[in-house]
């Protein structure tokens, strides 16, 4: 009597190992001779440029057809300009994922100028890294610490809206009444810390990959006034900004504007991208980064690869868009919004 029940399920199994068979040939038929553009929103020579060479490297042989992968710069805006593409003009068939600034999926809700997206909606594929916001000052700048910073100005190189580069400066001088002044107008970190090297600015907020792989940082002709993190960076030797947090407002404007370093570098594909190439994708994506030779790489770039999954990126923007009004309010008041 259960012989038919048998032959029942192993139809069904059957018909499931068919469909998942039919959805892998589809794939792989759809990416062989396809190239994918790892685009980035900034100039060559940043670390996010280092970041975007590596996928690009790595990704094809974990894609199904094994596409071609190239790296696009597309600078402009903090990577706004970049975000702005993927989510309304980029082809939306799989061949193309872009990778971001971290505070600009927050940009909707912090009242930012120029957005043209919800966050939500972009089909988040993981983050190559976690990195930690630090900002520099040239050895004969005035400032010497963190605590200078509240009576002596700091001048400082920025991008565009969404960037760290601009909003930590801004953010933390109206929150903690730092000392930030800042020109904006260069289109990367790399370009930021050749005005530093060229004395048109005296420093810049930026990532600390970024920072330990520049030479005259090495060189000790700048300095690390501070870090900005929710936890103090172990491998940073300077002090954390929250430590100047004096109230129960000012720590929840901070922790809402921090959460940005929990999504670290994200790639998106655009809205109405098919799910299956989707999921090739945030595959791929992982998979490349467990690839010994991408982890050497990454090494030897001196940047430090620390995987962040897409319900990781979406779990930290739902939280942040459920922050009450009053601290929204007060973290955009503290960004000139």
């Amino acid at each position: 009597m259960r012989f038919p029940g048998f032959l029942a399920t192993l139809a069904a199994i059957s018909t499931l190992f068919g469909h998942n068979a039919s959805v892998a040939a589809t794939l792989e038929d759809f990416y062989k001779g396809k190239t994918v553009q790892v685009m980035i929103g900034y100039s060559v020579g940043g670390t996010d440029d280092v970041w975007a060479r590596l996928i690009a490297k790595y990704l094809p042989e974990y894609m199904p057809g094994k596409p071609q992968a190239v790296p696009t710069n597309v600078p402009g805006a903090g990577s706004l300009l970049l975000a702005n593409q993927i989510y309304n003009t980029q082809t939306k068939d799989g061949t193309v994922i872009g990778g971001f600034n971290r505070g600009v999926p927050f940009e909707p809700l912090l009242g930012g100028v120029g957005d043209r997206f919800e966050a939500a909606k972009f089909n988040y594929i993981g983050s190559p890294d976690l990195d930690t916001l630090v900002c520099v000052a040239r050895e004969d700048a005035p400032v010497h610490s963190l605590a200078d910073l509240k009576n002596t100005q700091l001048i400082v190189g920025g991008t565009g809206s969404g960037a760290d580069s601009q909003t930590y400066p801004e953010f933390l001088t109206n929150l903690l009444n730092l000392k930030l002044k800042l020109v904006q107008g260069y289109p990367g970190s790399r370009d930021i810390l050749l005005a530093v090297e060229r004395n048109e600015v005296q420093g810049g907020c930026v990532s600390y990959d970024t920072i330990a792989r520049d030479a005259n940082y090495r060189d000790k002709k700048t300095r690390i006034i501070f870090q900005a993190a929710p936890v103090a960076d172990p491998r940073i030797d300077a002090p954390s900004v929250v430590d100047l947090a004096e109230t129960a407002e000012q720590r929840g404007a901070l922790q809402l504007f921090l959460r940005r370093q929990q999504i670290g570098r994200p790639y998106a594909a655009p809205p109405g991208t098919p799910k299956d190439r989707v999921e090739a994708l945030r595959a791929g994506f992982a998979n490349a980064m467990n690839d010994p030779g991408f982890k050497a790489d990454a090494v030897q770039a001196g940047i430090n690869a620390r995987y962040v999954s897409p319900a990781e990126i979406e779990g930290v923007l739902a939280e942040a868009y459920k922050t009450a009004p009053e601290i929204v309010a007060l973290t955009r008041k503290a960004m000139g919004r």
